[in-house]
C-alpha cells in the first residue's frame, strides 16, 4: 500500500513538472541546434528540403543512452516549447532514427519552423536545446 501511494504521489509530480528539470537529460551549455536550411525568410516550394544542425552534441537514434547525445524534432507552425522533463507529442515532426534532414509539404503561407534536441526518451535536455524560430513563406 506504502509503494503504491508513494508512486502515486511521485506520478503526480512529474505530471505538474514539479520534478521536470531534475528529472531531464542534461546538456552542454554551449551546445547548439539550428536550422541550416531553409534560410530564415525565405520563400520555398510546397515541398522543399529541412536540413537539421547541431554543434556541442552528437547524435543519436532514440532509445540510445549516450551522454551528449540526443535526436532532432521539428515543430511546425508551434506556439511554445513543450515543458521539459516531458515527452514531446504530436506537436513535433519526430527524428528519432538520427535523421539530419527531411522533405517537408506544407500549404501555401507563411510558416515558422524550430528545432528542439530530444534525449533518448523525447524530452527537451536540461538546458533545453533548440534553434531560433525561422519565418518560410510557401509558394
Amino acid at each position: 500500500m506504502y509503494k503504491t501511494v508513494l508512486a502515486l504521489g511521485l506520478a503526480a509530480l512529474l505530471s505538474q513538472g514539479a520534478l521536470a528539470d531534475e528529472m531531464a537529460t542534461s546538456a552542454p551549455a554551449d551546445a547548439q541546434v539550428y536550422i541550416i536550411s531553409p534560410e530564415n525568410g525565405t520563400t520555398v516550394p510546397q515541398t522543399f528540403k529541412v536540413q537539421f544542425g547541431l554543434s556541442g552534441m552528437g547524435v543519436a537514434p532514440a532509445g540510445i543512452d549516450k551522454a551528449n547525445t540526443g535526436h532532432h524534432h521539428l515543430m511546425v507552425d508551434g506556439q511554445q516549447m513543450p515543458m521539459s522533463g516531458k515527452a514531446m507529442g504530436k506537436e513535433v515532426m519526430h527524428f528519432g532514427g538520427g535523421q539530419t534532414e527531411t522533405m517537408l509539404t506544407l500549404p501555401p503561407g507563411q510558416h515558422t519552423l524550430q528545432l528542439i534536441l530530444g534525449d533518448m526518451g523525447h524530452a527537451p535536455h536540461n538546458p533545453p536545446v533548440m534553434s531560433e524560430v525561422i519565418t518560410v513563406t510557401v509558394e
